[in-house]
Parts: structure tokens; sequence; C-alpha cells
């Protein structure tokens, strides 16, 4: 059994950045599909950055290239979002996911686990 949980979320101004964590137990980060994923009121979960199993990565929506990043850190077993120069378009509440078989990383239903999530709300 996985577990995840986020942390790192907040409120900040426009332009300002955040550092989202996930701590995965059950299993080793690198060794599993991660995603980072995001859902604001009234719209549905997108996928903003992902890992495959094995490591490749990672792979961002278009939205979000050239201001996150994304990164893996074993000995933590926490996979990371840095998010920069964010938006009021950015407000969601952040989730990470692991596991799942086939399909694109970015998509939800990939996942087999997923953490509590944590809000991120830009002014």
């Amino acid at each position: 059994h996985v577990q995840l949980v986020e942390s790192g979320g907040g409120s900040v101004q426009a332009g300002g950045s955040l550092r989202l964590a996930c701590v995965a137990s059950g299993d080793t980060v690198t060794r599993m599909r991660m995603g980072w994923f995001r859902q604001a009121p009234g719209k549905t979960r997108e996928g903003i950055a992902c890992f495959y199993a094995g490591g490749s990565g990672p792979y961002f929506v278009d939205s979000v290239k050239g201001r996150f990043t994304a990164s893996q850190d074993n000995a933590k077993n926490t996979l990371y979002l840095q998010m920069n120069s964010l938006t009021p378009e950015d407000s969601a509440m952040y989730y990470c996911a692991a596991e799942g078989i086939g399909g694109g990383c970015l998509i939800s239903q990939a996942y087999n686990y997923w953490g509590q999530g944590t809000q991120v709300t830009v002014s």
C-alpha cells in the first residue's frame, strides 16, 4: 500500500514561487510512475508534471512549461514540484499521485494512489 502526503501549499502573490513536496511510503518514488495534478473549482483534474517508472521525465503540461520544474529525491523518497512565476490561474488543489499502468503519465486515470492534496492560492 502506497501512501502519499503533500505539503508546501499556501497563498502567494502573482509572480511568486512555491515548492510542493510529496513524501511517499510503501515504495520508492523512482520505481513508480509519479505525477502532480491540480484541480480548481469547476474544472476537471489536470496533469501538471510527471515521471514514468524508472525516473524518465519530467514531462509537463504546456501551461506550466518554463515555469515549473519537478524532481525526485530517492534518499527522502519525495517528489517535488517547484512552481515559479505563479499566476491566479495556477490556483488549485494540488495532488500527488503514484503508480499506474499504461497511458500517458499526465492522465489521472492512470494512477492508483493519491495524496490528500495541498491548496495553492495565487492572488
